[in-house]
């Protein structure tokens, strides 16, 4: 009884397995079945002792040798047959045996109820004298995430691989945040309503995105954004100015830096919206985030890649991997099966900037995390191409300018 799947019980209940429901009763009052159940092996197991007593004193007189032995005796039989086998057998499969008991347990409870409430009596009294509960208003089964997760993990010959991936994924969205899957400020692609008309429609025909930041002069003045499919529908493409523009702009929508996934997707669903600006703790533009990248962290990539966004990924004949230095640390994880530490910087330049206190030269090796990295390319502040080499078994750390 005890062993029993608490979760799989209540979905055999609801498919009417016979005696899942019996059962699931039973164990909703957990002191009423203890009692039933040692009741009936107490008596037994005394019943057992007396009796092998009266026939050892019978055959062999009331000697203690006979007395030993009989005791032995009548304990090794009960450790093996009636408790040792039957709980192990219990155990290993509780349904089989849990649901037919079920239909013995109901009826002998009702009769040996008096005894149950007399017994019990007794130990509630010795329970609260203890300061602990009885377990008879015990609350179902609750399950941290963490415990949650390791279920799916260890389901994971009952559940298809790709589910199990995206379960996996739906976990940790409450420890990432917006800034770890933004697109970076470098990186957006927005309009300038005061540059030239002819610009500003060139931009528009030709733009990769469906929704543009639109901005004044500079990026930090961003003051809506624009639908491309709402500007087409205005009409002629050759007829539009920054007036027009403006009436079918939406309100710009700015996103704290550090919010979770999980909440910006609900706060997605509420607002009816698909794209967030992401600002840091001043105010400053540091990014944006679509609603599509949070699916892809759930259920992976299922939309082609901006020209503009870094994170191309080149495989060598070698066995390394040409990546580009914008590239986010958990694409690359999750694409290259690397190990890089997410809680500090967020792009492979900034881990390898942080970790060498300088901006390196190209040809310039350094180890991190066990894996051997070549900046191939630097432009002006950061590091424009780095090639990955596979994971070294030793944990040795290499100089900054060590030769691989």
């Amino acid at each position: 009884m005890m062993a029993l799947n608490r979760y799989r019980l209540k979905h055999l209940v609801e498919t009417k397995r016979p005696g899942a429901r019996l059962t699931q009763d039973l164990l909703a009052q957990p002191d009423r079945l203890l009692g039933v159940i040692l009741l009936g092996n107490n008596l037994i197991n005394a019943a057992a002792a007396t009796l092998t007593a009266i026939v050892t004193v019978q055959l062999f007189g009331e000697t203690k040798l006979a007395l030993a032995a009989g005791t032995g005796f009548i304990t090794f039989l009960i450790l093996v047959f009636s408790e040792i086998t039957p709980k192990v057998i219990g155990a290993t499969y509780p349904e089989r045996i849990a649901f037919p008991a079920a239909f013995v347990l109901a009826p002998l409870l009702k009769f040996a109820y008096p005894m149950v409430w007399f017994t019990n009596l007794f130990v509630r009294g010795l329970l609260k004298l203890c300061r602990l509960s009885d377990g008879s208003k015990q609350s179902e089964p609750k399950m941290s995430l963490p415990e949650l997760r390791t279920l799916v993990l260890e389901a994971s010959h009952y559940i298809p691989q790709k589910h199990q991936s995206i379960l996996l994924n739906l976990f940790e969205l409450e420890s990432i945040t917006v800034d770890d899957v933004m697109t970076p400020r470098s990186q957006i692609e927005a309009i300038d309503l005061d540059a030239p008309a002819e610009v500003t429609r060139r931009q528009i025909a030709t733009c990769y995105h469906t929704r543009l930041p639109a901005y004044r002069g500079r990026l930090d003045e961003i003051v809506g954004v624009l639908h491309v499919r709402s500007v087409l529908n205005l009409g002629k493409l050759e007829e539009l100015n920054p007036e027009n523009l403006s009436e079918v702009m939406r309100t710009p929508y700015f996103i704290p830096a550090a919010t979770p996934l999980l909440s910006q997707l609900q706060q997605f669903q509420e607002n009816q919206d698909r794209l967030g600006l992401v600002v840091d703790e001043y105010g400053e533009l540091m990014g944006l985030v679509t609603i599509d990248d949070i699916l892809e962290e759930i259920i992976g990539e299922f939309t082609t890649n901006s020209p503009l966004v870094a994170g191309a990924i080149h495989r060598q004949p070698d066995g390394s991997a040409l990546v580009e230095g914008g590239s986010l640390l958990r694409e690359l994880n999750r694409k290259l099966e690397l190990e890089f530490p997410l809680d500090g910087p967020k792009t492979l330049n900034g881990l390898i900037l942080e970790h060498l206190q300088d901006i390196p030269e190209p040809g310039t090796t350094v180890l991190i995390s066990g894996h051997p990295l070549e900046i191939v390319q630097t432009q002006e502040k950061a590091i424009k191409a780095v090639r990955i080499y596979p994971r070294r078994k030793d944990n040795k750390v290499s100089n900054k300018d060590a030769n691989l």
